[in-house]
């Protein structure tokens, strides 16, 4: 058993609120278990596409990214090539992008002082919703600590392995806002 297995394990026990001392378990704590693994497979299966996203935003082929996965390059692409183009459903919602990792952030500051904030990030793009007031934008390593959350930044959203968080500043959204 690797060390991620076990990690992995324990996590879906803690999950499950099932005590890892002991030997017995009845029926409902093994429908705990399984619950908590189908949640923690749901977990997993986001992070690897979020993985891939992630890999191909910087520049890996699908050739080797299927090599890592084992299976072909075509397999790959067709597993998680497809893109969710879904269009905004109102009118308050956008794409921001193309972006990358080197520009994003410049360009969600920009989005964020005239009121987008973002709710979701893709191979190339934010999905974007417009409010009154000014945004703030930070990206970090896949967490977010105590002291964020007492500065008032909230998730916007992830994207593996990022966390893109936000913050409102109260301020009035500006009309417009150009290149600076």
């Amino acid at each position: 058993m690797s060390d991620l297995d076990d990690t992995v394990g324990r996590a879906v026990l803690a999950a499950a609120g099932v005590a890892v001392e002991g030997d017995a378990l009845d029926v409902d704590g093994h429908l705990a278990i399984v619950g908590a693994s189908a949640r923690a497979q749901r977990a997993s299966d986001d992070l690897l596409h979020r993985s891939v996203t992630a890999a191909r935003a910087a520049g890996a082929s699908w050739a080797r990214i299927g090599t890592e996965l084992g299976m072909s390059r075509q397999a790959a692409q067709q597993r998680f090539g497809a893109a969710a183009d879904a269009e905004p459903v109102q009118e308050s919602e956008r794409w921001l992008g193309p972006v990358t990792a080197f520009d994003e952030m410049r360009e969600l500051s920009l989005a964020g002082r005239a009121g987008w904030h973002t709710v979701e990030a893709g191979l190339f793009v934010h999905r974007m919703v417009r409010t009154p007031t000014q945004w703030e934008h930070r990206r970090t390593l896949w967490r977010m600590t105590a002291a964020d959350r007492t500065a008032g930044w909230t998730i916007g959203c992830r994207s593996f392995p990022w966390v893109y968080l936000i913050r409102d500043t109260g301020e009035p959204a500006l009309a417009d806002v150009g290149e600076e």
